[in-house]
């Protein structure tokens, strides 16, 4: 079994639009010893997404690198499939269970793999080091030094992580740095506190979560979604199962449960739904047991860090015993999770330009995953003339631009006249709100702040010609 510790540059924020720019990785053994050479891949951004110049300008990663250095998504792919996710691999990164991992199923979707395979198949998992750092600081803090962000709340952002502890951290925002900053951090945490390191480690099994969670008493937590006041971190309770998937609704104990046992499930939802957007503190959220959570039992809670992390035990007793006693809870809950979460049909007619984003629609069909291979395996020559009778509609509509992203020279003249429209209505449809226009107005208004530097001239100025090279001709 292996560690390959993984960061992605990306265009933007949102995995279901925005495009992986940069891939790095190192693989070490499970003592954290490098092994072999790292990873470090550009990959071609298509003619079909413009990047968020506020991405870039973080990143420095400009599109005319990635084309003149970079390898196409699909050749991304079979590297990656041959060489970095192969048997027993543990796949970590700093926060890519809520980051990374997404764009990376994306990736697999658009481009005909599975895209689950690559974190559980063949003993393969995932782990996530966000959450460990986060409940190290809570319940065992001693030999490492934690920083405090501007605001002067706690922050465990791995650049300063690795600042305050004097890691290597060249540059933050560049893949292989953070890859290196992160393994930097693995090694500290394991160093410092091996035995809660080892235990978290170990949890990435859900049936483990699963066993720890599902008994309906109270457990230690450690999640962003608490305050940063407690560490991030309290004592909560599973309250129901998850009607959907592997997952329960679990209740922060700190919190008297009486504001909210006797609230009906309308009243519920839109407390739930307000939370975060400055409303008051809701004490309910879902945890799922696949995303790696960072739980413990009750038992490793010491007296120093319920002191530190401000825990009433007996507080604690008391609403737990409160919650007992409210017997429908549960079962409101689940109504209200209905109402904040509705199920969204999939959409009957599959429209070219949404496609990429329909991952979650469902899952292929044995036949049809077997036709994903005969795409992936064909090259230039077989693409040209490769017709799939798929009978997942979504995957018909991906396999052309499939060929036109990665095989633009597979396209007959047909095909490359689709492929004008296609980026024309994906570059310019809307009019005044199109994404080009979106694209360059940005791209001014940030021009107009005061103090840039060269470098972020620089970077606008190519964004802009880039911008201007792609966007189709009028007609």
């Amino acid at each position: 079994m292996t560690l390959y510790f993984y960061d992605l540059e990306t265009s933007g924020v949102n995995p279901r639009q925005d495009r992986i720019m940069q891939f790095g990785g190192q693989r070490t053994d499970m003592d954290l010893k490098v092994i072999g050479p790292p990873d470090n891949l550009l990959i071609k951004l298509t003619p079909d997404i413009l990047p968020d110049p506020e991405a870039v300008l973080i990143t420095g990663i400009t599109p005319q690198r990635t084309l003149a250095d970079g390898v196409s998504e699909a050749e991304l792919l079979k590297y990656l499939t041959a060489q970095v996710s192969t048997p027993d691999t543990i796949m970590v990164g700093f926060n890519n269970i809520r980051f990374d991992d997404e764009f990376m199923r994306f990736l697999h979707w658009r481009n005909f793999y599975d895209a689950y395979e690559w974190q559980w198949k063949d003993g393969r998992s995932r782990w996530d080091l966000l959450d460990v750092a986060r409940m190290t600081r809570a319940l065992r803090p001693d030999g490492i030094k934690w920083p405090f962000g501007s605001d002067g709340k706690p922050s465990n952002r791995l650049a300063l992580l690795s600042s305050i502890n004097k890691l290597d951290h060249t540059s933050a925002h560049d893949a292989m740095s953070d890859v290196t900053a992160s393994m930097a951090v693995a090694r500290l945490l394991q160093n410092k506190q091996p035995k809660l390191f080892e235990y978290l480690l170990n949890l990435r099994d859900k049936r483990k979560v699963e066993a720890l969670v599902s008994r309906s008493q109270p457990f230690v937590y450690t999640s962003g979604r608490y305050p940063s006041e407690y560490e991030k971190t309290t004592i909560a309770v599973a309250v129901a199962p998850h009607p959907d998937r592997p997952a329960a609704i679990v209740y922060d104990l700190r919190i008297n449960p009486k504001q909210f046992t006797g609230l009906s499930p309308a009243e519920l939802a839109a407390k739930w739904q307000l939370w975060g957007k400055d409303a008051p503190y809701f004490p309910l959220k879902v945890l799922s047991y696949n995303r790696v959570p960072a739980v413990a039992p009750l038992s490793v809670l010491d007296a120093a860090s319920a002191a530190r992390l401000k825990i009433d035990s007996a507080a604690i007793d008391k609403n737990f015993q409160t919650l007992q006693k409210a017997t429908d809870f549960g079962d409101k809950l689940l109504r209200a999770l209905e109402i904040t979460q509705p199920k969204v049909q999939p959409e009957m007619v599959v429209d070219e330009q949404k496609v990429d984003a329909q991952l979650y629609d469902g899952f292929p069909s044995d036949a049809d995953r077997t036709k994903m291979s005969v795409v992936r395996a064909a090259g230039v020559d077989e693409l040209s003339d490769l017709q799939m009778d798929f009978a997942d509609e979504r995957l018909s509509k991906l396999l052309p631009l499939y060929k036109a992203r990665n095989y633009p020279k597979s396209l007959n003249t047909t095909e490359q006249e689709w492929w004008e429209k296609f980026r024309t209505e994906r570059l310019m449809g809307g009019g005044s709100s199109s994404l080009a226009t979106r694209y360059f107005t940005q791209i001014e208004e940030i021009a107009k702040r005061p103090h840039l530097s060269p470098q972020q001239h620089y970077l606008l100025e190519e964004l802009n010609l880039y911008g201007q090279s792609i966007i189709p001709a009028p007609a």
